[in-house]
């Protein structure tokens, strides 16, 4: 039995593991799905106070309280920064096993969220963000979804709290490389602003990269493909 510790991106939540933890369940390990401050399930909690070192904490807690071994951390989009931070900040190297990074930012020391976005997408970004405290959310679409598929996903999500777009992560690449890291790249269609990313991990050494043929929401459009390759990483 393996424990996984899912972490959404942004403007999701726990909700968007749905089709993946009774599958990871079902298959003997235990899974826990994370929900980030001001977002999806806990969307009435949105405040500006909210930066990335709050979801560091939220997904550390998770860790911290469940006494976790050995776990898979697996971390969404935006999520990446989250892990990274959690990996950085740990202090007992025995609770994790591997860092996934699910179609996920990448960041060096000292970058944030938005730096790896182009100059027309962080001017949008921090105007929106000026006008209404937060990000509204994007449209599905971008990440490959149609039907009802796009219409549950444009239902369920919620506005990303603004205060973590900019926030820097300094980290130590040394304590976040304990682990192995794998980087699962969703490929069809490439969401344009992961592609800093999927470069990173191809030219830097110590990476498995794992390939899906799908869109950036694997775990909503391609849930078994995923489980696949999440379950071929437990030791």
């Amino acid at each position: 039995m393996t424990d996984f510790v899912l972490v959404h991106g942004a403007w999701h939540g726990a909700w968007s593991w749905k089709r993946v933890l009774p599958a990871l369940w079902s298959a003997g390990h235990r899974a826990f799905a994370v929900s980030l401050s001001g977002v999806g399930e806990r969307r009435l909690a949105l405040s500006p106070a909210i930066t990335l070192d709050t979801h560091i904490e939220d997904a550390l807690a998770v860790i911290e309280a469940e006494e976790l071994r050995g776990a898979v951390l697996v971390g969404h989009s935006y999520a990446g920064m989250v892990i990274t931070g959690v990996a950085d900040r740990l202090k007992d190297a025995r609770a994790l096993s591997h860092l996934v990074y699910l179609d996920a930012v990448v960041p060096l020391p000292g970058e944030s969220w938005s730096s790896g976005h182009s100059p027309q997408t962080k001017a949008q970004r921090r105007e929106a963000i000026a006008r209404h405290g937060a990000l509204p959310p994007a449209d599905p679409a971008v990440y490959g979804l149609s039907g009802e598929d796009h219409v549950w996903v444009a239902r369920r999500q919620t506005p990303q709290p603004g205060g973590v777009y900019d926030s820097p992560l300094g980290f130590d690449p040394q304590r976040v490389a304990r682990w192995p890291r794998s980087f699962i790249d969703c490929t069809s269609p490439a969401l344009a602003t992961i592609d800093g990313s999927r470069q990173r991990v191809r030219s830097e050494p110590g990476w498995n990269v794992i390939e899906i043929a799908t869109g950036h929401d694997a775990m909503v459009s391609a849930p078994d493909e995923l489980l696949g390759a999440l379950l071929a990483l437990v030791p």
